[in-house]
C-alpha cells in the first residue's frame, strides 16, 4: 500500500461502501489496532444480560426550553415573547414544568412512570459548534480529542465475539463517532434490505477485494489490507443473515410514517430477534431551529413522541419493553432568548429523556437558572456524563473507568 493510501486511512473514518445509502464503516485507528492483535477487556456482567441500550440524537441542537417547559418561571415569557409556550397549552409536570403539548405521548408515558427528566444536561466550558460539541457528546471528551466513541469503547470491553455482527448497530447511513471503537466493527444501517457493500451491488463482484487481497500473485502482503477485506467478509454475511434473523418478528404497533417511525420500527424488530444486540443508535432532526421554530419544534417534537410511544408499545407486545432503555441527547441546548426571526441561536444546557428499561420516571437535577445566564445561555446543572455514567453502571452493567474519563456520580434514576 502506497504512502498516499495509507495517508488516506489515518484521516477520520475509513468508509467501506454502501447499498441505496447504507453505509459499512471502521474507524482507521481500528484498523490498525486490530492489525496488532489488540484483545478486548473481560466480558460483560451478568446484569447486562438481555438489555439494550437505544441512542437517540436529536441532531442539531434541540431547544430545551420549548421541550421541558419552565411554565414556572416569569423569565422564561420575557424572553420569548412570541416563542413561548402558553401556560394554557403547556402539559403540566409540576409548578416549574410542563412537557411541550407536541409530546402528549411521552407525557402519558410519563404519568405511567416510564420516563425520567434529567435537568441541564451540558459540560463545563461548553463548545456552540456543531461539530464540536457532537464530537464531545459522542466521545464523552470535552478537553480532549479522541478517536472512539463512548458506546464503541464500551462495546470493546463488553467481550464481543468476531463472530457477533450485530452487538452494536447504527440505523443511519454513515456510522456516527460514538459507535466507533478500537476492537468492535459495528454496522450502518437504514434499511434491512439494502444494506451491504458498493462493491456488492453485483453479484459478480462479490469477493472481489477478498481475492485481491489474498492472490500471492498481487504482491499485497499489507495486515491492512487484510483488516479490510476481514471487514467486507463481515458485511457480506451480515447482508445476507440480517433480513433472515429479523424476519420472525412481528410488528405489533402502528408507527407514524415518519424517518424516526422506520428506524424505531427496525430497532424492534433488531432488539426482538435475539441478535446478541447491546447497543442502537438512532437519529431525528434538523433541530438547529435559527428561523421560524415553533412549527418546525413542534412537528418534530411530535414525531417524537409518537414514534417513541408506538416503539415502546411494540417491545410490550412482545414482553421486552423492560429490557430496552432509550437515552435522548442532542449536541447543544438553544438561547434562552429568542432571535429576530423567531427561532433561536445555538447555546449549552438542555435536558435529557431516558424512557422504559428500569427508569424510576421522575424529574432530576435542577433546572437551570434563568436569571444567571452565561452570556445569553443556560448554564449546566448535570454533567452529561454522570448520565453516560448511570447508563453504564447501572444498566449495562460495566465500570465507567476506562470508558468515561474522570470520575461522575449516577443518579438514582435506574432501578
Amino acid at each position: 500500500m502506497n504512502q498516499r493510501a495509507m495517508n488516506k486511512m489515518k484521516r477520520g473514518r475509513f468508509l467501506l461502501g454502501a447499498v441505496s445509502g447504507l453505509t459499512v464503516a471502521a474507524n482507521a485507528d481500528s484498523l490498525f489496532a486490530r492489525a496488532l492483535a489488540q484483545q478486548p477487556l473481560a466480558g460483560a456482567g451478568a446484569g447486562a444480560a438481555g438489555r439494550i441500550l437505544v441512542v437517540l440524537n436529536m441532531q442539531g441542537g434541540n431547544d430545551g426550553l420549548n421541550t421541558i417547559v419552565p411554565h414556572g418561571l416569569e423569565a422564561y415569557y420575557r424572553y420569548r415573547p412570541t416563542l413561548a409556550v402558553s401556560r394554557g397549552e403547556a402539559l403540566r409536570i409540576d409548578d416549574t414544568i410542563a412537557f411541550n403539548p407536541a409530546m402528549r405521548s411521552l407525557k402519558d408515558m410519563y404519568d405511567a412512570g416510564k420516563v425520567a427528566i434529567v435537568q441541564g444536561a451540558g459540560y463545563p466550558k461548553p463548545d456552540h459548534s456543531h461539530f464540536r460539541s457532537t464530537q464531545i457528546w459522542q466521545t464523552a471528551a470535552p478537553e480532549t480529542f479522541e478517536s472512539t466513541g463512548w458506546v464503541g469503547r464500551y462495546l470493546d470491553r463488553s467481550g464481543v465475539s468476531k463472530k457477533d455482527l450485530f452487538s452494536g448497530v447504527a440505523i443511519a447511513q454513515v456510522l456516527p463517532e460514538l459507535m466507533v471503537g478500537n476492537a468492535t466493527d459495528v454496522p450502518a444501517i437504514s434499511d434491512v434490505h439494502g444494506y451491504g457493500l458498493y462493491s456488492d451491488k453485483r453479484a459478480d463482484s462479490r469477493g472481489t477485494l477478498s481475492s485481491l487481497v489474498f492472490d500471492q500473485r498481487a504482491g499485497l502482503t499489507s495486515p491492512y489490507l487484510q483488516r479490510v477485506a476481514e471487514i467486507e467478509a463481515h458485511a457480506q454475511l451480515g447482508s445476507e443473515e440480517l433480513p433472515r434473523l429479523v424476519s420472525g418478528y412481528k410488528t405489533t404497533a402502528s408507527y407514524p410514517a415518519t424517518a424516526l417511525g422506520r428506524s424505531l420500527a427496525l430497532a424492534a424488530q433488531i432488539a426482538g430477534s435475539n441478535l446478541g444486540t447491546r447497543v442502537i443508535y438512532v437519529q431525528h432532526g434538523s433541530f438547529d431551529t435559527h428561523v421560524s421554530q415553533r412549527g418546525t419544534h413542534e412537528r418534530l417534537l411530535r414525531e417524537m413522541s409518537d414514534a417513541l410511544k408506538a416503539f415502546y408499545d411494540d417491545l410490550a407486545a412482545h414482553g421486552l419493553d423492560g429490557s430496552v432503555l432509550t437515552m435522548t441527547f442532542s449536541e447543544f441546548g438553544r438561547r434562552v432568548a429568542e432571535n429576530a426571526s423567531h427561532g433561536t441561536d445555538h447555546g449549552e444546557a438542555g435536558p435529557m429523556l431516558l424512557i422504559g428499561g428500569g427508569v424510576k420516571g421522575g424529574v432530576y437535577g435542577e433546572h437551570p437558572s434563568l436569571d444567571r445566564l452565561d452570556a445569553g445561555d443556560a448554564v449546566y446543572t448535570t454533567d452529561f456524563r454522570s448520565v453516560y455514567t448511570t447508563v453504564l453502571e447501572r444498566w449495562l452493567a460495566r465500570p465507567a473507568q476506562g470508558i468515561i474519563a474522570g470520575s461522575y456520580p449516577t443518579l438514582p434514576l435506574l432501578g
